[in-house]
């Protein structure tokens, strides 16, 4: 059986900030730890790089943080 490389997390409304995914997801461990992830340009947002904390995120956007363990991504669900 086929993993899915993003798995969907959830939202209660209908937009979330990239900032508040990136701890929802289990990508960042706090929210000055999500800050230094996308102020070193280490989070991708559907494939591209992001450097804005506040931005708006929907369903269907895929968010990958590069660290040391390798790439880790979620689906905004």
């Amino acid at each position: 059986m086929t993993r899915p490389s993003a798995p969907p997390v959830p939202i209660r409304d209908d937009v979330i900030r990239l900032g508040q995914f990136l701890k929802l997801a289990g990508l960042a461990e706090t929210g000055t730890h999500a800050r230094d992830l996308v102020s070193d340009g280490e989070v991708q947002v559907n494939g591209e790089v992001e450097t804005r904390r506040g931005r708006q995120l929907v369903r269907g956007d895929v968010v990958t943080v590069s660290g040391p363990q390798g790439e880790e991504s979620a689906q905004v669900g």
